[in-house]
């Protein structure tokens, strides 16, 4: 076998020396890999042996690193979409949901990102390393910036008091994770302003 190609028929990228890398700058260099072969292919083409070879990393390395498989497939993902999913506070409510949800609906639907995020949601129910790592660094600490944007919201009089931030954001993400992966009507930005809409004005005559 040619020594430029792993046994799994990845090409390996070069090998560097031991030690020459930075523990950081490999875990990035791991993650931008892992997460351009999760957007190609899809979770089923994420494994160890794989990544390893693309990242000209070592395989024991992910395995120190990360629990399955699963679990480094998420911390790409979230690591490739951080900073599209970043909330803003511009002191309306309003905007803020509305550039919010919209950035999320476009990240879903315009990118790659939607069919990833499908696919780890559903793994998840099986792989108790992959859900976890979805919760701890995904799930909840994005529920909490969205909770916390409308608690300010709620202190600067936007949003009544007796209202349950948790439940709003089941109203709005949730709505758009329910399109996703049951996927009968349009995911788009006219859907992401009705929700809005009947969020802030109520669906009553």
């Amino acid at each position: 076998m040619d020594e430029t190609e792993t046994e799994t028929g990845t090409a390996a990228q070069p090998r560097r020396g031991r030690g020459r890398r930075p523990a950081a700058q490999v875990r990035g260099e791991v993650l931008e890999a892992a997460a351009a072969m999760l957007f190609e292919g899809g979770l089923a083409s994420i494994t160890f042996e794989k990544v390893a070879a693309r990242a000209g990393a070592s395989k024991m390395t992910l395995y120190k690193w990360w629990p399955s498989p699963g679990a480094l497939a998420f911390e790409a993902y979230f690591s490739a979409v951080e900073e599209t999913l970043a909330f803003a506070d511009t002191g309306d409510i309003e905007r803020d949901l509305t550039a919010q949800l919209h950035a999320f609906v476009r990240l879903l639907t315009k990118q790659q990102a939607g069919p990833a995020i499908a696919q780890l949601v559903g793994a998840a129910q099986t792989d108790p390393d992959l859900a976890a790592a979805l919760s701890r660094s995904y799930t909840h600490p994005r529920r909490q910036l969205a909770v916390d944007r409308l608690r300010t919201a709620q202190n600067q009089g936007q949003i009544r008091p007796d209202v349950d931030p948790q439940v709003v954001v089941d109203q709005l993400w949730g709505a758009c994770y329910h399109r996703l992966l049951l996927p009968d009507e349009p995911l788009d930005p006219t859907f992401a302003d009705a929700l809005i809409t009947n969020l802030l004005r109520g669906i009553q005559p």
